[in-house]
């Protein structure tokens, strides 16, 4: 992707004293800072600050590299930020006066999609602040799991599996925000059923700073699941083969087990929507010449 080019000492250079327009950049605007509202529908809750000082530091020797994306005027003349609220937060803090913007019209879930990509892209989101977007986009617009990972460019089973971090306890959400835990932790605590057991094996991971796969052993060990032994033999390549190939078909969670006589064929899935995603494909039939 070919860089844009800056905007940066040379700015004043190119703008006359008291004009909107960019000559240089067609359909660009020099907009007040204090003219430019925050995106109501920004998913990300707390900018880092320690960021957003380093972001001003560069502000103030390169300029804003970056236009941000704006709605067009309102009644009180103001602008809303679509994309770009960490560029005008650091150029408050540097203390420039105006900002570079393109003006876009969008509607309500276009807000939330241009939001939710930019911060994406970026990695400024934790894993449940993608969640809540994720959610909104579902709850409010009415978008299916598939659907939004088409708009933000993700597979949809990391949509629906980053979905399910909201039906942790609330003490496991702050401490996954708080990055006292890591998103493989929270994953694992989703096995508990209740905001007991959830909190009682968080405690666990903080007391003893446990891996992603001693909380899975905690887990299965709470929930009274005896460890399996190993079997005495492997499992053959094509036994492992099928079982990946499954996975792939069916885009979740499958386990092939196989006994003395005959076996078994586990296939997971998270949310009713999965489920019926899964009873499509293992139901459809291929269609007659």
């Amino acid at each position: 992707m070919s860089k844009k080019r800056g905007l940066g000492k040379g700015l004043d250079a190119l703008i006359p004293a008291g004009s909107d327009q960019i000559p240089s950049r067609p359909g660009m605007l020099q907009v007040p800072v204090e003219n430019i509202k925050p995106n109501p529908r920004q998913p990300r809750t707390s900018p880092e600050i320690e960021n957003i000082a380093q972001l001003a530091d560069s502000i103030r020797e390169h300029g804003i590299l970056q236009p941000l994306v704006v709605l067009p005027k309102d009644a009180s003349s103001s602008y809303t930020i679509i994309a770009g609220e960490r560029r005008l937060l650091a150029a408050q803090k540097a203390g420039l006066e105006f900002v570079p913007v393109i003006v876009r019209e969008a509607d309500e879930q276009q807000q939330l999609e241009w939001a939710l990509v930019e911060n994406l892209q970026r990695s400024d989101l934790n894993p449940l602040e993608i969640a809540n977007g994720y959610h909104q986009l579902a709850d409010e617009f009415d978008l299916s799991h598939a659907e939004i990972a088409e708009r933000v460019g993700k597979n949809r089973t990391t949509v629906s599996n980053t979905l399910r971090l909201l039906k942790l306890s609330a003490g496991v959400r702050d401490a996954l925000s708080g990055n006292k835990i890591s998103e493989g932790h929270a994953r694992a605590l989703l096995g508990l059923p209740t905001a007991q057991a959830q909190s009682a094996a968080l405690q666990s991971i903080l007391e003893r700073e446990l891996s992603v796969r001693q909380v899975e052993e905690l887990v299965q060990r709470l929930l009274g699941e005896r460890r399996k032994k190993k079997p005495s033999t492997k499992r053959s390549p094509e036994e492992t083969a099928l079982e990946n190939q499954l996975r792939d078909a069916l885009g979740t969670r499958v386990t092939l087990k196989r006994g003395r006589r005959g076996g078994s064929l586990v296939i997971r899935f998270f949310s009713d929507e999965e489920l019926n995603t899964l009873v499509d494909r293992l139901l459809a039939c291929p269609e007659e010449n």
